[in-house]
C-alpha cells in the first residue's frame, strides 16, 4: 500500500514519527510502502532519497534505514 501522508510506526524500541525521520534522514518525506499486513514501511520515498527499511528480529524488533540517491548525478 503506498501512502503519501506519514503515518507513524513503532519497533520494540521506538516510535518513529514524522519529524524524528526527517531528523534522521536529513530530508524530507513524500511517500511510504507498506507491504500486505506489515506495520513497518518496506521503501520511504524522500526529496532526494528512496530509503529502504531493514527489519530485522532477534529478542526485540527493530529497523535500520539504507539511503539511496534517488537521482544520482553521471558524468
Amino acid at each position: 500500500m503506498m501512502l503519501c501522508d506519514w503515518k507513524d510506526f513503532s519497533t520494540d524500541a521506538d516510535t518513529y514519527t514524522l519529524e524524528d525521520f526527517e531528523a534522521t534522514i536529513g530530508d524530507e518525506f513524500e511517500a511510504m510502502m507498506f507491504k500486505t499486513n506489515e506495520e513497518i514501511p518496506s521503501y520511504i520515498w524522500t526529496t532526494n532519497h528512496v530509503v529502504i527499511v531493514k527489519k530485522y528480529e532477534k529478542l526485540l524488533t527493530d529497523i535500520s534505514f539504507e539511503k539511496i540517491p534517488r537521482n544520482p548525478i553521471c558524468e
